[in-house]
């Protein structure tokens, strides 16, 4: 399930993702993004908090759809802030970001652990 951490007027979009990730999850995201983007923004900062997700009950076809959302849309997205407690994922958003580094001017994704939330939020909504 996906709900709206906190909503902004800005090009901010804060999510977090609880127990499961499901297709229907993955539409719901992408009408957020797609309702940012209508309110003419040119890219969109993104928090999404994923400690609470359980990878066992997740969608791997949800998870596909997501990737290949990103794949299309990476232009359209600023900075990034992955709240979570792992360190998998910790080590893996620095290769992330290489990847991208040349794709997708702007763009910075940036691994917060759950202790830090509120510096996460100033990173994608810069005062």
């Amino acid at each position: 399930m996906v709900d709206q951490i906190k909503t902004f007027d800005k090009n901010v979009l804060a999510i977090t993702v609880i127990d499961s990730f499901t297709e229907n999850d993955e539409n719901i995201c992408q009408k957020w993004m797609q309702e940012k983007l209508d309110q003419g923004f040119d890219q969109v900062n993104i928090l999404v908090k994923i400690d609470e997700m359980k990878i066992s009950g997740s969608s791997t076809k949800a998870f596909f759809e997501d990737s290949l959302y990103i794949l299309r849309n990476y232009k359209k997205m600023g900075h990034i802030a992955v709240v979570a407690h792992s360190k998998i994922l910790k080590a893996l958003i620095p290769i992330d970001n290489l990847f991208f580094q040349r794709a997708s001017k702007g763009r910075h994704e940036r691994y917060f652990d759950v202790s830090q939330l509120d510096e996460a939020f100033e990173f994608v909504n810069p005062n």
